[in-house]
C-alpha cells in the first residue's frame, strides 16, 4: 500500500504558532504543559523530543526559527526514519536546505514548504510554496495531499528562487512598518490619538504596524538577517529614505520630483493601469483605531511610500512579477503605494508637502533614523539587537494589540476579498516559478 495521508504518521519538531497545525514535540521543558494541552485531542501524540518524533514519522516538518535550524536538524536529523520525507517552514530556505543536506541521512527525501502569510490569516487561497529539493514526484504528491487541508494555492519553486522572491515581497515591506513603529515610539506617539494620523492610508500604516509588532520577533529577524537578498534590499531602502529626506529638508523641489516620478514610471509601467489592487482611500476610513472623528487632516508627504518605490526602482524590482507569491501585507502595501503613484494630484500634493510643510518633519526625521538603525542591525547579523529593539517597541504598543488585531483582521479580509482575484488575473502570467 502506498503512503497516503490516511496511513502516514506525521511529525512536527517545534511547536510555535505555526507548529500547532500538526503536533508532535517542542522544547523538552514544554513537554508537560503541551501533553496536558493536547491530552484530550484524539490522534495527537506529544513526545518528549525530536528523536522520538523522527524515528516513527513518515513526514516530518521542522517548525523552528531559521536562526537555530542547523543546530536542531543536527541534533534530531540522524534519527530520521528510513525513507521519510522531511520539510521545514522557515521563511529563509538557504540555511534550512543546507542543514537538511548536511545532517539528514541520504535515504531521506526533502520537500520543504512555506505558507506566505501570517498565523492570523485564513490560509484558504493564499500562496503555499513547495520546494522539491531532493524527492520523487510521488513524495511531492504526498505532501500536496497532506497540506491540502489548508486550502492554499501551491506555488512550485527552488529554494534559491523562494529566497529571492521572499526578499522582493517581504523584506522592504517589513522594514517600512518596523521603522514606522520605531519612529512613533521615539516621538512618544500613539498615532491613533493624533488627528493627522486618522483616516485612509494612515489607517493602513497604523493597523499593519501594530499587526507586525504583535507577532514574534524571530518571524521577521530570520528573513531579514539570513537572506542575503533581503539584507541588500533593506540597506537600499534605508538609503532611499535618507536621500529623499535630504532632498526634502534642503528644499530641492525639482530634484525630488524628478527622482520620485522617474521611480514611479519604472515601477508602475505603462500597460499596468488596470491593476487596481486596493480599495479607494475613503473606504479605508472605517478601519480606524481612533475614537475621534476624522477632521480635515493635513497632507502627508508619505516618505515611507516614496522611498519604497525609489528603492524598488534602484534595485530593478517590478513588484507585479511576484504577485502569485505575495503575502497579504505585501499586496496591501503595494496597493496603497500604487494608489498614491497613480493619482497624479495626490502624488503632486505629497511632493509639494515634502518641501513646503513641516508638519511631519520630526516624524520623518525619526523614521529616517529608524530605517538606518534597522538596516544596520540586519547588516551586522545581530539577532539579539534585533530582538531587543523589536520587543521594546512591542511593549510600548502592546495595550492596543487586541483591538488592533480585531480591526486589522477585518481590514485584511475586506481588502483581500477585493484584491486577490484582480491580482491573480492581472499578474499570474508574469509569475516566477510554475503554479500547477
Amino acid at each position: 500500500m502506498g503512503l497516503t495521508k490516511e496511513n502516514a504518521s506525521i511529525g512536527i519538531i517545534g511547536m510555535g504558532d505555526m507548529g500547532k497545525m500538526i503536533n508532535a514535540c517542542d522544547k523538552p521543558e514544554n513537554y508537560d504543559d503541551l501533553k496536558k494541552e493536547f491530552d484530550s485531542l484524539k490522534g495527537v501524540t506529544i513526545l518528549p523530543n525530536g528523536h522520538l518524533v523522527s524515528r516513527i514519522s513518515d513526514f516530518i516538518v521542522y517548525s523552528v526559527e531559521a536562526g537555530v535550524i542547523d543546530r536542531v536538524v543536527a541534533q534530531y536529523g540522524p534519527s530520521t526514519r528510513v525513507g521519510a520525507i522531511v520539510g521545514g517552514q522557515t521563511s529563509c530556505k538557504a540555511p534550512e536546505l543546507a542543514a537538511f543536506d548536511k545532517h539528514l541521512p541520504p535515504d531521506v527525501e526533502i520537500v520543504s514548504c512555506h505558507s506566505l502569510h501570517g498565523p492570523k490569516v485564513n490560509p484558504k487561497g493564499q500562496p503555499l510554496v513547495l520546494i522539491q529539493h531532493r524527492a520523487s514526484d510521488q513524495s511531492l504528491r504526498f505532501v500536496e495531499e497532506v497540506l491540502s487541508c489548508l486550502g492554499s494555492k501551491y506555488v512550485y519553486l527552488s529554494g534559491e528562487m523562494h529566497d529571492r522572491i521572499t526578499a522582493d515581497t517581504q523584506a522592504v515591506t517589513h522594514a517600512a512598518f518596523l521603522s514606522m513603529g520605531t519612529a512613533w515610539q521615539a516621538n512618544n506617539q500613539f498615532p491613533w490619538e493624533i488627528s493627522r494620523w486618522v483616516g485612509g492610508i494612515e489607517n493602513v500604516k497604523i493597523n499593519i504596524t501594530l499587526r507586525i509588532y504583535s507577532n514574534k520577533w524571530h518571524v521577521y529577524a530570520g528573513l531579514a538577517i539570513l537572506n542575503p537578498a533581503a539584507k541588500e534590499q533593506i540597506r537600499e531602502y534605508a538609503r532611499s529614505v535618507t536621500e529623499l529626506y535630504k532632498l526634502m529638508i534642503e528644499g530641492r523641489r525639482e530634484d525630488l520630483k524628478r527622482r520620485v516620478k522617474a521611480a514611479g514610471a519604472a515601477v508602475f509601467k505603462s500597460g499596468t493601469e488596470a491593476q487596481d489592487l486596493l480599495l479607494r482611500d475613503e473606504v479605508l476610513d472605517q478601519f480606524s483605531l481612533s475614537n475621534r472623528p476624522r477632521e480635515k487632516t493635513p497632507p502627508n508627504n508619505h516618505l515611507s511610500l516614496l522611498a519604497i518605490v525609489d528603492c524598488w526602482s534602484r534595485l530593478g524590482i517590478i513588484p507585479y512579477d511576484h504577485m502569485i507569491c505575495s503575502t497579504p501585507l505585501f499586496r496591501l502595501w503595494l496597493g496603497v503605494t500604487e494608489y498614491l503613484f497613480r493619482n497624479p494630484d495626490l502624488l503632486e500634493e505629497a511632493l509639494n508637502t515634502a518641501i513646503d510643510d513641516s508638519t511631519f518633519r520630526s516624524d520623518d526625521l525619526e523614521f529616517t533614523f529608524a530605517a538606518r538603525a534597522w538596516s544596520d542591525c540586519v547588516s551586522f547579523g545581530d539577532f539579539e539587537s534585533y530582538r531587543d529593539r523589536f520587543e521594546r517597541i512591542q511593549q510600548y504598543f502592546s495595550p492596543r494589540f487586541p483591538e488592533a488585531a480585531k480591526l486589522g483582521n477585518e481590514m485584511m479580509r475586506t481588502i483581500l476579498e477585493k484584491t486577490t482575484a484582480t491580482a491573480a488575473a492581472a499578474t499570474a502570467p508574469k509569475a516566477s516559478g510554475t503554479a500547477r
